[in-house]
This record gives structure tokens, C-alpha cells and sequence, in this order.
């Protein structure tokens, strides 16, 4: 994937989070200079992944499979950072998508937060983790139902659904609607360990550096060096 592409995707994400109020922490606006002589003191932005993240899950084709988001707050477990829960925020343009996949340990809650719907296409997984045929309980905003597996529920702007363990997913925005701003709230996440993709993909994309970076990502963070005080 080409810096140029990240940074214009980040550059997108910004105009959008602006456009439905959404304001971002303040180390999401620092540039790579910025980043230069952080202390120890920002510490857990660097170890809980938190900030910028934009995949194409290694496949090169970031306008149609992928898409742009921000670790807002993230715990890590067994850590000195005890916080039992994750936020990230997330832009969907109209042509992408984010493929099939289910967390063995997360539970989480997807909240359209502004712009198109969004379609999550749900299966149970099956013991050997391929795509059950059986009835998906669906959680909603206070309801509970229940959709024949592969049924795609459609979150208008305000509209969740619960993704428990084991539950298969995947986000399409709806044809006509525009791009989407996705919240989700979480138990620590973990991208390590705890993605089960149906297909086998990759996670973070390899780079071509063919402008500077507009932003550093989550997994570019320069090391501290000891005896700054940034």
C-alpha cells in the first residue's frame, strides 16, 4: 500500500470525524516530528496500539477490501494497563469492505455513528470454525432476535449490534448511502491474537514510501529513548 493512499485515507477521516462532531484525542493531530522525544510518559499509547491504523489486509486493493480507524483507548491484559475496555472508531468508504472474521475472547458493540448504513453480514462459527448453517441471535440496541445464517443486518446512523465471541462478521456499506463512521466499544483488543478471519489475510500493510508520512501509525511509533522528558 503507498503512503500516499494512508495519508489521504487519514486525511478523509479527519474531514469526516469533523463533519458529525466527532472530536479525536490530541495524539491523533501529531506528526511524526511531533512523536520525536515522547517520554516514557506516553507509554501506553505506544504499547496499546492506540492511534492511527489503516489496512488493506496485505492484498493491495485498499479502494475495494479495507479501511481507516483510530484506537481511541485500549487496555492490555496482564499489563500494567488495567483497563478492561477498548473504543476505536472507524470510516468505511462506500466501495470498501472488511471481511469475514470473529474474535475467540472480544465481545463488542458496533455503533453506527453518522453517514451511510452499514450491512454486517452474521454466521455462527462452526466447532471447526467454518461457517455454520444455523440460526444467529442478534443483539440490537435492547432487542434480541434471531436471523437465518448469512442474513446481513443493516445499521442506520444511531443503530448497534453486539458481536460476541465466536459470532462471524463482516461490514459492506449499503449501495447509495455514502461512506460510514463506525464506533465500536469493546473488551481489550488485541489484533495479535484475537482475529479469526475466514480467509487467510494479513493484518498490517506493507508500505511503499512514496511521499512523507501525513501521520505515524499504531505499529510506527519510535522507541523511547531514556533521559527525555517530552
Amino acid at each position: 500500500m503507498k503512503r500516499s493512499q494512508i495519508n489521504a485515507a487519514i486525511r478523509r477521516m479527519e474531514e469526516t470525524a469533523k463533519k458529525h462532531g466527532f472530536m479525536l484525542p490530541p495524539f491523533c493531530s501529531w506528526t511524526p516530528e511531533n512523536w520525536l522525544g515522547k517520554s516514557h510518559a506516553y507509554d501506553e499509547i505506544r504499547e496499546t496500539m492506540l492511534g492511527w491504523d489503516v489496512t488493506d489486509y496485505g492484498e493491495g486493493k485498499f479502494d475495494e477490501l479495507g479501511f481507516t480507524l483510530i484506537t481511541l483507548r485500549n487496555g492490555k491484559l496482564n499489563s500494567k494497563y488495567q483497563k478492561t475496555y477498548a473504543e476505536k472508531l472507524l470510516m468505511l468508504e462506500e466501495c470498501q469492505y472488511s471481511p469475514m472474521h470473529f474474535h475467540w475472547y472480544k465481545m463488542e458493540d458496533i455503533i453506527n455513528r453518522g453517514g451511510g448504513n452499514i450491512l454486517i453480514q452474521v454466521y455462527n462459527a462452526a466447532p471447526d470454525e467454518k461457517l455454520a448453517d444455523t440460526l444467529v441471535t442478534v443483539f440490537s440496541d435492547g432487542r434480541r432476535y434471531t436471523v437465518q445464517a448469512g442474513t446481513q443486518v443493516r445499521l442506520c446512523p444511531g443503530e448497534s449490534i453486539t458481536i460476541t465471541p465466536y459470532l462471524y462478521h463482516d461490514f459492506k456499506v449499503e449501495p447509495g448511502t455514502g461512506p460510514v463512521l463506525l464506533g465500536e466499544v469493546s473488551m481489550c483488543n488485541d489484533d495479535a491474537n484475537d482475529n479469526r478471519f475466514y480467509e487467510k489475510l494479513g493484518r498490517f500493510p506493507a508500505i511503499e514510501e512514496d511521499e512523507p508520512p501525513y501521520r505515524l501509525l499504531c505499529n510506527e511509533y519510535p522507541p523511547t529513548v531514556e533521559g527525555e522528558k517530552a
